[in-house]
């Protein structure tokens, strides 16, 4: 195993790590119980051992997990995870329930401790430099804890002074976060008086109220009505483009697509893909609907795309040609040069990809562990 910095103890071996980089063999002789990193998670009721002295490195990756495992017992809640999200970005992570979605989202909250592996926020080890991690990240767990006979205003301070804001940095934050999330007309009422999405307006606020630069929300819109999604949704977007990075999950799979730069599918603990919306869309579909208008002879048009190998399940409505495409963008081209060469006048030619959700249909199984 390569790694900058050691601490061995005699009779009680243990070692720790400021950056650790793991190969495959590595991870292989830690999981068998080899040298290295032992099983000591916190399942294993064994505390975890960190340096006083921090490492950050600042990285376009303001999230990242590398080869992330979370076991309990023989259940691998999280099984060798690994993605990063760059600064400034959104980033949906789609699972069922039991996905290990809210596993590794503890542990990037310190919240938890990974098996082996390691997550980073904002380039500081969530498992060796927690304390530093936590000034940096806002989290927003699925379930949030209020105290219903305090005001907004009340609870927002409470949590402003627990990060040690004070004097006029308080105030100003305290202000810009009622203002954010439209709660300042509540300032001064009694949180058991709140509905559903003012609550999660709320919790929201108190998690931006250190003026962190990453974000940790666990399913922020369940529950909401459709309004309130909507502006949970810009509030989103304009947190990334002040430059925050925000990892979010949600079974609501048509709004990540609308607000995410990069998503990550994840089941029974394994990350089945990652990356934009649109490269998944183009790894997972085999084939598109396309749609082509042609103003004239559009039957003897549909003719002539039967023909073609890459072509199937012509439908003629019209001026409109709906078919299934198997072929890629050059074939394409060249089926609109075929058309077009033979005297058909086509006007428009439109393409079809699955939605997120029937890629998410197509990649999982819905088996839970």
């Amino acid at each position: 195993m390569k790694n900058e910095k050691g601490v061995k103890q005699s009779g009680k071996k243990f070692e720790v790590f400021e950056q650790t980089r793991f190969s495959a063999g590595d991870l292989d002789g830690m999981i068998s119980g080899g040298d290295g990193l032992k099983k000591r998670s916190i399942a294993e009721g064994k505390p975890h051992l960190g340096y006083s002295a921090p490492v950050h490195v600042r990285s376009d990756d303001c999230i990242e997990m590398r080869r992330l495992h979370r076991l309990f017992g023989d259940t691998k809640a999280v099984d060798d995870v690994s993605f990063s999200v760059k600064r400034g970005h959104v980033f949906g992570y789609i699972g069922p329930n039991g996905a290990g979605k809210t596993t590794s989202m503890r542990i990037l909250a310190t919240l938890d401790l990974p098996s082996y592996g390691d997550a980073f926020i904002d380039g500081l080890s969530c498992v060796n430099d927690p304390a530093l991690v936590r000034k940096r990240l806002g989290f927003m767990p699925d379930s949030f804890g209020t105290y219903r006979d305090v005001n907004c205003r009340e609870y927002l301070d409470f949590f402003a002074r627990a990060y040690g804001l004070s004097g006029a940095e308080r105030n100003q934050r305290l202000r810009w976060v009622l203002g954010f999330t439209g709660t300042e007309g509540m300032a001064h009422k009694p949180i058991r008086g709140l509905s559903k999405g003012m609550k999660q307006r709320l919790c929201l606020g108190r998690a931006l109220i250190h003026d962190p630069a990453v974000l940790i929300l666990d399913e922020p819109a369940a529950g909401l009505d459709p309004r309130a999604r909507i502006d949970l949704r810009r509030m989103i977007r304009d947190l990334a483009d002040q430059g925050k990075t925000v990892l979010i999950s949600s079974h609501i799979l048509t709004e990540l697509a609308e607000m995410c730069d990069s998503v990550g599918i994840i089941e029974q603990g394994k990350l089945l893909a990652t990356g934009s919306v649109d490269e998944i869309q183009r790894q997972q579909a085999d084939e598109i609907e396309l749609t082509l208008r042609v103003l004239d002879r559009s039957s003897e048009a549909a003719v002539v795309l039967m023909r073609l190998p890459y072509v199937k399940e012509v439908v003629t409505d019209g001026e409109l040609l709906r078919f299934v495409f198997s072929g890629d963008v050059k074939d394409q081209a060249e089926l609109l040069a075929l058309l077009i060469t033979q005297g058909f006048p086509v006007a428009e030619c439109t393409s079809h990809r699955k939605s997120l959700e029937d890629v998410f249909l197509q990649v999982t199984e819905g088996l839970v562990q």
